[in-house]
Formats: structure tokens, C-alpha cells, sequence
């Protein structure tokens, strides 16, 4: 990571005081990363070690209290629109239609535009989701699904340089998810949207993500590897199980969540361990290969 990167984090660390004003042990420390233009990068870990902080601090909602975050050459200080934020919970204003939801967004982002010209700007990232003939429903009227999708869309509405999603499809059934996820990897795939993304579900990860950071658990959490998608950039969620990358990927993500994070924080070496960063996996701790390497190996 450089500081060339469109997005440059650098040895974040977020410490919490109690009541009585004692300082707690790191949430998460040393975090770095970087993120290119047009990039979306998933980031996955246990309840606990600051991935939503990470996200808020990015968005400007939250301070680091070690550390800084670099926008596009300008440090991040605070919220900005130039930063899209989509929540699990839609947080839509109920008393207003679906349009007049994203059109609210628009004209905070374009406030010398005329009225006709807000709602056609809204209009077309209401189609943009999926939802014409929705356009004039009420959130009461609107299904959990729905309800996301105006939030993507009205976080696409104001054309931040960069989406930031905290977990948007975690509430949702698998098939409504599934089909909001297809319309995400479309919509960033002809946008060319910078995105971080929270998730814990490791399929999402590898259908959307080019990059997947892997944290350690907390306290003192802290970005231990890099994943490179190296599956086809153009991919679908219903081909990806036939790419025999799928697997190694997928099987390396699950083998961190279930035994490595946690070997991890019981051995306490994670807390000297840089980064590693892997085109396609990180080195298999016990025969050293990189996934691509074992890939070509297993296919030759």
C-alpha cells in the first residue's frame, strides 16, 4: 500500500474509554491498507474486531485515536458526500416515496438544482435498482428487499467517489439477497464505483470483491492478510462455483474464520505479523505455495 493508492489508510488504532474515563485495550491497531480507483474491496472478520469502526472512521463519522485515512490526496476529517454510506438498517424517511427518498440524497449533493431536474436524476437510479414502478410507494409499502435497494440507490444518487457497506444484505432471505447482489456487481461493474464492503459471508466476498482483507480477532485486531480475487472480474453468481479457484478461495476464507483467527489469537503471534499480500492467496502455512501456484499445479 502507498500512498498513491485513491484510498490510503494508514496504522489505524481505536481505543474506547469507560465511564470512568480508564482507556481499554485497542479495539484494532496498526490497520493499513490501500484501495485503487474503482477497486471493491470486501473486508471480513469475528464480531469484535472493529470493522464497522474501521468503516465509520473511513465515512468520517467516527475519529481514529491513532492514525489517518486519505481520500483522493485529502485526509479524511470528517463526513463528506463524496462518500456513499449503505447501512443494514435502510434508514429511509417514511413519510416519503421511494423517488422522493432518493431525490432528498440529490438535492443535499446539488442544492441549486431545479425540482424537475432532482426528480429526473432520481428517477433514473430508481430504474437503475430495479424499482420503476415502485417510484411513488411509501417504505410501509415496501418489502425488506426493496427497501435496500433504495438505499443503494440513493447512495449511488449523489456519484460519491467511493460506497461504503456495512453489511446492507445481512437481514435479507438468500434469495433476496442473492438478486440484490447481482444488481450490485452490475451496477459497480458499469459505474466503475470504488467500494468497501463488510460482509461475513464469505461466497458474498468472492462474488463481488477484487481484493478481501482477513482481520484477527480483538482486542488489538489488526489486517493479517490480503486475498486477491484472481477469479475473472466479469463473473456470475451462479457460474462461480464451476472455476476451480472458487474453492481454494473459498476453502482458504472458511479455514480463516474457523481455525486460523482463533489459532491466531490464542498463539498471540499475530501481534508481530505484517500483512501479507497475495495474488490470489497468501502462502499456505504448511507446503508454501500461492493459490495460483497450486491452482496451475492441480489443472497440470
Amino acid at each position: 500500500m502507498t500512498m498513491a493508492a485513491f484510498l490510503a489508510v494508514e496504522h489505524l488504532a481505536k481505543v474506547y474509554q469507560d465511564a470512568q474515563g480508564r482507556l481499554s485495550e485497542p479495539v484494532f491497531e496498526d490497520v493499513g491498507f490501500g484501495i485503487e480507483r474503482g477497486e471493491f474491496v470486501c473486508i471480513i472478520g469475528h464480531s469484535g474486531c472493529g470493522k464497522t469502526t474501521i468503516l465509520s472512521i473511513l465515512a468520517g463519522l467516527e475519529q481514529p485515536s491513532e492514525g489517518l485515512v486519505i481520500m483522493d490526496g485529502r485526509e479524511v476529517v470528517g463526513p463528506s458526500l463524496e462518500r456513499g454510506v449503505v447501512f443494514q438498517g435502510h434508514a429511509l424517511m417514511p413519510w416519503l416515496t421511494v423517488r422522493e427518498n432518493i431525490a432528498f440524497a440529490v438535492r443535499s449533493r446539488w442544492t441549486a438544482r431545479r425540482r424537475a431536474e432532482v426528480l429526473d436524476h432520481a428517477q433514473k437510479y430508481v430504474e437503475l435498482v430495479g424499482l420503476e414502478g415502485a417510484e411513488h410507494k411509501k417504505p410501509a409499502a415496501l418489502s425488506g428487499g426493496m427497501k435496500q435497494r433504495v438505499g443503494i440507490a440513493r447512495a449511488f444518487a449523489i456519484e460519491p467517489k467511493m460506497l461504503l457497506l456495512d453489511e446492507p444484505f445481512g437481514a435479507l432471505d438468500a434469495l433476496t439477497r442473492g438478486t440484490i447482489q447481482d444488481e450490485l456487481l452490475r451496477i459497480v461493474q458499469a459505474t466503475h464505483q470504488t467500494v468497501f464492503m463488510i460482509t461475513h459471508d464469505v461466497d458474498e466476498a468472492i462474488l463481488l470483491a477484487d481484493k478481501i482483507l482477513l482481520m484477527s480477532n480483538g482486542p488489538r485486531a489488526r489486517i493479517v492478510e490480503i486475498v486477491v480475487n484472481t477469479l475473472p472480474r466479469q463473473r456470475t453468481r451462479h457460474l462461480l462455483h464451476h472455476d476451480p479457484q472458487y474453492y481454494r478461495i473459498r476453502n482458504h476464507l472458511v479455514d480463516f474464520l474457523v481455525e486460523r483467527s482463533i489459532r491466531m489469537q490464542a498463539a498471540d503471534d499475530i501481534r508481530s505479523a505484517p500483512a501479507v499480500v497475495s495474488p490470489g492467496l497468501a502462502r499456505d502455512d504448511e507446503n508454501g505455495e500461492t493459490t495460483s501456484e497450486a491452482i496451475a499445479r492441480a489443472i497440470v
